[in-house]
């Protein structure tokens, strides 16, 4: 079923915001996605990345995450350890488990996960290799790590080099406004409901032969986590928390479950709730919230030019952190 969803797909409100800019203090803040109650994502401009970003400008950035839900920041300047040293002022990162060895990981840094197309020896991403297929996932719409019991809170994903020849996009999708257009009867049916998150269902999903039937070591690196459905966001409206690697509704069948969690995906993605972002040149950095948005990447494809992105991703430290026991 939602092999359908593994293509690149543009909408209408992409790359650079036409909305008016607004300053506060040294930033300029320009809206992507707005409508007449709220807004989603914002570029900004003003950060000195050449130096430690202070703790009240800090402060201010979370309250703007907290609003847009995702910010964009053009030309950083960032490398690995500049990346690695803002994500530590948001809190504990989360530890890259290295599925495949960290002497086979291109960066080999624990706290950054390699997200781009290029091998251990500069060459690329062959098609058909197990990370090509494992890489399908992250073109379903997804959250980053909901699989983990002590779920994630930030994604920060810093591009390297040159932009990828043909246009490299990432979307995003606003969970919070998607609940709030719900119909109350909607909203109630689902009030309640906690869903299994398992990696390993997406993988299937994006590539049912290879990962028809995941490893061992795979399956035992990394266990299914369960979580409520509707959560509450940072800005206190409440928020759909699901995406690809939502596998089952506690207490339903595995096919009813599908069927509504691919019902709410599509809900999430109209053109009305989702912008893309497109990667326009090296140090181009944009910081996310899993709790209050979902995203997806275009997927390789063998015509494309290297892509060296990187992600940090900050642990979750609220209230719904540790998800349901179940």
């Amino acid at each position: 079923m939602a092999l359908s969803y593994i293509h690149i797909r543009t909408y209408p409100n992409i790359s650079h915001s036409t909305r008016a800019s607004v300053k506060q203090g040294s930033l300029t803040i320009t809206p992507v996605l707005v409508d007449h109650e709220s807004a989603f994502g914002a570029e900004i401009a003003g950060v000195d990345w050449t130096q430690p970003v202070p703790d009240e400008l800090v402060k201010q950035l979370v309250a703007l995450q907290d609003q847009y839900a995702v910010l964009i920041f053009r030309q950083t300047g960032l490398d690995n350890q500049r990346h690695i040293a803002f994500s530590q002022q948001l809190g504990e990162q989360e530890i890259n488990p290295f599925f495949y060895g960290r002497q086979n990981d291109r960066l080999g840094e624990p706290f950054l996960f390699d997200v781009g197309n290029i091998c251990l020896d500069g060459s690329l991403v062959q098609k058909d290799s197990r990370r090509w297929h494992h890489s399908l996932g992250n073109a379903l719409w997804h959250t980053d790590s909901s699989y983990h019991q002590h779920r994630s809170k930030y994604s920060i994903l810093l591009s390297h080099g040159s932009p990828v020849r043909g246009g490299s996009w990432t979307h995003f999708a606003d969970t919070r406004r998607a609940y709030n257009d719900l119909p109350e009867e909607k909203k109630q049916q689902l009030e309640d409901l906690v869903v299994e998150h398992d990696l390993w269902h997406s993988r299937k999903l994006a590539s049912p032969v290879v990962y028809g039937n995941p490893l061992p070591h795979e399956l035992a690196a990394k266990p299914p986590a369960f979580h409520r459905l509707v959560q509450t966001a940072p800005d206190g409206r409440k928020t759909l928390y699901l995406a690809a690697h939502a596998k089952q509704i506690v207490g339903w069948s595995l096919e009813d479950s599908q069927k509504l969690i691919w019902e709410l995906i599509m809900h999430c993605t109209q053109d009305q709730y989702v912008f893309s972002m497109e990667w326009l040149q090296g140090g181009d950095m944009v910081w996310w919230d899993n709790r209050q948005s979902m995203h997806r990447a275009n997927p390789y494809t063998e015509t494309m030019t290297a892509r060296d992105v990187r992600r940090s991703t900050i642990i979750d430290d609220g209230p719904q952190a540790h998800g349901v026991a179940v």
